[in-house]
């Protein structure tokens, strides 16, 4: 992480000062150290260049340490399914298997590879209108975001497609976060590879409860990833109380009559900040000025599941065909 994240963290616990210990640093960049609390004396580290900010007192599932390199290992344990996999031609896979052979080239260190076969098969997991929608909306929101020169703290990155994106036609500094210390190690070796971590900082907590001082950030991104943080509970007061600027999501909406999506996403709790009613009044209700902007409609279809890998699935939702509405959800 870049030094000057210091200035902009406090203890996520407590809110208390961070007294730090850097045991290893590289100019401006902070490799090894420990932020301890001067008032509740929590501890957080800094790893590989990641801070790690998590609170042990929330409860949270780890996707991404859970499925970590569990196909890699599966694979190994089944030779004849690592071959079907990986040993035909990409074009003899179907999308689902296709991402998954993405996955495991990623794994090997092949990203060169790995990113080409995330290129071909982007094209066939999504609709036409499902992809046109989407890069209208990072469109959208890189030519709002080229207008600032702050610093960007994108939340819940996972991947870093959109960071990704930003680093490439941006030339602000881009933190990177997610809660997955796992993931964002991951991204730091993927930027690396592409020459793109120069302006990176990487920061591991739980959006629920921000290792920022009150108002210490200007401007906060999200691609998608309001919906996939578990359990939201009253996550827009703590976005307010750190956000001095705007805050801008990229989101899609389904519709509420959508009575087969609307129960599954219901019945998992993902209806604040899918359905677009319940989005704009958590924000609203919280004192944020918010509205959509750049609304777009197109249809989605379920994703494929895999044939190689059976019935493997790439995203849960929709699990039927509906017509989405897309945006960048904007707040100050």
């Amino acid at each position: 992480m870049q030094d000057f994240l210091i200035e902009m963290l406090e203890c996520p616990a407590c809110h208390g000062e961070l007294i730090w210990k850097i045991s290893n640093r590289t100019e401006n960049r902070i490799e090894e150290a420990e932020a301890v609390c001067k008032n509740c004396k929590a501890v957080y580290p800094v790893q590989k260049g990641i801070g790690i900010f998590l609170t042990p007192d929330l409860p949270r599932n780890d996707f991404w340490e859970e499925v970590g390199s569990q196909l890699a290992q599966f694979l190994q344990k089944n030779p004849l399914i690592e071959k079907k996999l990986m040993g035909v031609p990409l074009n003899d896979l179907n999308p689902a298997d296709q991402n998954f052979r993405a996955s495991i080239l990623e794994e090997r260190g092949k990203y060169f590879l790995a990113k080409a076969t995330i290129d071909v098969a982007l094209s066939k997991t999504y609709t036409p209108e499902y992809l046109k929608c989407f890069n209208s909306q990072i469109d959208y929101l890189i030519a709002q975001l080229s207008s600032f020169d702050c610093p960007i703290v994108d939340l819940a990155s996972g991947r870093v497609e959109f960071a990704e994106i930003m680093l490439r036609k941006l030339k602000q500094a881009i933190i990177i976060t997610d809660f997955s210390p796992r993931i964002l190690y991951r991204n730091r070796k993927w930027l690396e590879f592409f020459d793109l971590y120069d302006k990176v900082s990487l920061l591991a907590f739980d959006a629920r409860r921000t290792p920022f001082k009150d108002g210490a950030v200007e401007v906060m991104t999200t691609n998608l990833g309001l919906a996939n943080i578990e359990n939201p509970g009253n996550i827009t007061l703590e976005l307010r109380r750190i956000i001095s600027g705007k805050f801008f999501a990229i989101s899609f909406f389904f519709q509420e009559d959508d009575e087969e999506n609307a129960k599954i996403i219901k019945k998992f709790g993902m209806d604040k900040f899918l359905f677009k009613h319940s989005a704009l009044k958590a924000f609203r209700s919280a004192g944020w000025k918010v509205k959509v902007e750049n609304m777009m409609i197109g249809k989605a279809s379920p994703t494929p599941k895999g044939k190689v890998i059976e019935e493997g699935v790439l995203d849960a939702l929709p699990v039927s065909d509906t017509r989405l509405e897309w945006g960048v959800l904007t707040a100050h």
